[in-house]
């Protein structure tokens, strides 16, 4: 059901964030260590980054091949730097097709949004529902099939609607529990502040040298990786990482 990762801090490579490390973005594509469903992540994977002195709206680089395989990105990310990422690699849940629009992140203005997750009973009248929901607007500028777009949506329109980014999130997951249930781990980055949540899937934070990574499990042995505690919110700024619960 995915693995995904959000960075906030001092420049970086996307090479060593997501391939360098032990445990690496690219390693949990294959073997993940925490996942409670599938265990490969072979179904696309993407990646988008910020250079905020340059432009608000994030880069955005995604595809529905493995990430094992795309050796061209691999190397372009060698020379990338950025102070703010969102990734994700991709397990396509039962009865959703393999397709470039339903891999995170997705985007619009600033945001860049991720689910590690799945909405239970979705093709079953529960995507309907939440679409329902959705203005006008939004639900006009949905591109795929994924319930992810459709999360991603319905958060944005908490967010035009002046919702902080940790109370959005929450809205959405509140949303899910009233028509049926998942795993509802939810990731979301404007290039200054991230958002997530923690619902019946496993995530972690971890604070070092200036920056904060929120990921779906540790890439690496350090001790200093914390696990967030399930039915909860986290907010992270430069001025730290709050946790709160659901």
């Amino acid at each position: 059901m995915c693995r995904h990762l959000g960075y906030l801090g001092p420049p970086v490579t996307l090479e060593s964030l997501l391939y360098a490390p032990e445990h690496s973005l690219l390693d949990q594509a294959k073997a993940p260590r925490e996942q409670r469903a599938s265990s490969l992540n072979a179904d696309g994977f993407g990646v988008g980054w910020y250079d905020v002195d340059s432009r608000r709206e994030p880069a955005r680089y995604r595809t529905s091949r493995p990430m094992w395989s795309d050796r061209s990105f691999a190397n372009v990310a060698g020379i990338v730097s950025a102070t703010a990422v969102l990734a994700a690699v991709r397990s396509a849940s039962p009865g959703f097709p393999i397709e470039e629009t339903g891999n995170a992140p997705f985007t619009d203005g600033p945001w860049l949004f991720s689910l590690n997750g799945v909405v239970d009973a979705f093709h079953d009248g529960v995507g309907v529902a939440l679409k329902r929901r959705l203005s006008d607007r939004r639900l006009a500028r949905i591109e795929g099939s994924a319930d992810s777009e459709v999360l991603f949506a319905l958060a944005l329109d908490l967010l035009d609607a002046g919702a902080p980014a940790p109370d959005a999130l929450a809205s959405v997951v509140t949303a899910v529990k009233e028509l049926s249930g998942g795993r509802l781990n939810l990731l979301l980055h404007d290039g200054t502040a991230m958002a997530a949540t923690a619902w019946a899937n496993s995530l972690y934070t971890v604070d070092r040298h200036g920056a904060t990574i929120v990921a779906s499990e540790p890439f690496d042995a350090g001790t200093d990786w914390r696990a967030v505690p399930d039915a909860a919110v986290v907010s992270v700024t430069p001025a730290g990482t709050e946790v709160d619960g659901l």
